[in-house]
């Protein structure tokens, strides 16, 4: 299935059950893009497509021609920037540390819990890209502070409106850690 809109962020549904495959991808289709691969060679390729970009990737482990292990491998060298979880009849071993996917589902799963994680995931996408803008807009604003008085600062409407855009994005990256903190609240009652 090709992606609707470039307006909405764009989901890789990977699972060699092609009925598993498509039900996870009509639970997701109202509200992303979904492209649908039948395999792991065909989310790499993908992956690999320009055209596409992928912002979540559900990966089914166990894929017979390339493994879910082998294709988070692959995104994980920069094949893609894009956060993942495995959603997968294998039961979690300590193998998932080191593993490098953000969520972890096991199978069977529900509309519900894959709606969760994808928008889980975008908020943790969302929070990062931030927290780079944040981090540079006060990198920038130390130099200044560094290499030019008090008064020039203080005349200064670019730097003014530095300041309210770090504060802005102070606020935005507050919202954000809140959802996701109530969130994870809510996932352990």
């Amino acid at each position: 299935m090709s992606p609707r809109s470039s307006e909405l962020p764009t989901v890789l549904v990977a699972d060699d059950e092609q009925h598993l495959a498509d039900l996870y991808t009509d639970y997701l289709a109202e509200d992303y893009d979904v492209v649908t691969a039948y395999g792991g060679e065909e989310a790499i390729e993908l992956l690999d497509d320009e055209s596409v970009s992928v912002d979540v990737a559900l990966l089914d482990r166990r894929m017979p021609d390339v493994s879910g292990d082998k294709v988070l491998a692959t995104i994980n060298d920069g094949a893609c920037d894009c956060r993942v979880a495995m959603v997968t009849a294998v039961n979690p071993g300590f193998d998932i540390i080191d593993m490098g996917c953000d969520e972890y589902l096991v199978k069977p799963v529900s509309r519900d819990d894959l709606l969760e994680v994808v928008e889980r995931l975008l908020k943790l996408s969302a929070y990062s890209e931030k927290h780079q803008q944040l981090t540079s807009k006060r990198l920038t604003r130390n130099v200044l502070k560094v290499e030019k008085s008090a008064a020039e600062l203080a005349e200064s409407a670019r730097f003014d409106r530095l300041e309210s855009e770090i504060e802005a994005l102070e606020a935005q990256l507050d919202d954000i850690t809140e959802d996701l903190e109530f969130e994870d609240l809510q996932r352990h009652i």
